[in-house]
């Protein structure tokens, strides 16, 4: 049975994956109304800048309702910003004061949010018989197919925890993009990986090994201690 310590970081986790939710939708609807006035932005916050610009620009042919409208959607991101880095600062706050999140950001591509997830919503690690049990709960784990005697693996199954499935693919991700920037360290897992298969293929056969490590930290009580598979 979780703590109300577990519960509480478990809310905390949600109430910020609502938010930032809740501000993807902002955006989305505020590029799709611009968009019907001829203003263009690729899709992603980062480019929320383009949007803002258009909407101050009086060379942009736009209703002034639409100016006013658009200056709404703006100011619904800029609080959900804040609310959302309160509840960042929150995370980072309980990553340091737990000494399994402290733990568990040892591990090559996961931080505070990847931390509080796991330590939320994992049920016991004991419960799993080995590294590749937890793996497949997950859902990382590759089907198998058989055919004409002989067995494959096919594409991950998406069932399992889809919240820290997510973020370990996506510190996967971190971790080969730097890889790929500065290099994997020769004759590695990592390096052998990206010299023959695709980036995304990798970083969810990383994130597989990164869930595996994980059970090894807890089951073992002890830190992350091999550093070179993600080098």
């Amino acid at each position: 049975m979780k703590s109300e310590d577990h519960q509480a970081r478990a809310m905390l986790f949600r109430t910020r994956q609502m938010l930032v939710g809740q501000r993807t939708q902002v955006i989305n609807a505020l590029r799709g109304h611009l968009a019907e006035f001829g203003v263009i932005a690729p899709m992603g916050r980062v480019h929320l800048k383009a949007l803002a610009e258009a909407l101050a620009c009086d060379d942009v042919g736009m209703p002034e309702m639409v100016r006013e409208l658009g200056h709404q959607y703006l100011e619904q991101v800029a609080t959900l910003d804040t609310h959302i880095a309160r509840l960042e600062e929150k995370t980072r706050a309980a990553s340091k004061s737990s000494k399994t999140l402290r733990r568990l950001q040892t591990a090559p591509g996961v931080g505070p949010v990847t931390a509080l997830a796991i330590e939320a919503f994992a049920p016991d690690m004991s419960g799993f018989r080995c590294g590749r049990d937890f793996s497949a709960w997950v859902g990382l784990v590759p089907r198998h197919h058989s055919s004409g005697g002989k067995s494959r693996l096919g594409r991950t199954s998406k069932m399992g925890q889809r919240d820290i499935r997510k973020l370990l693919i996506i510190g996967a991700m971190a971790v080969v993009r730097a890889a790929l920037r500065h290099g994997a360290a020769k004759d590695s897992w990592l390096a052998g990986m990206l010299e023959r298969k695709p980036r995304m293929l990798v970083a969810i056969a990383l994130a597989n090994k990164m869930a595996r490590s994980i059970w090894a930290m807890f089951t073992k009580d002890e830190d992350y201690r091999n550093p070179a598979v993600a080098a």
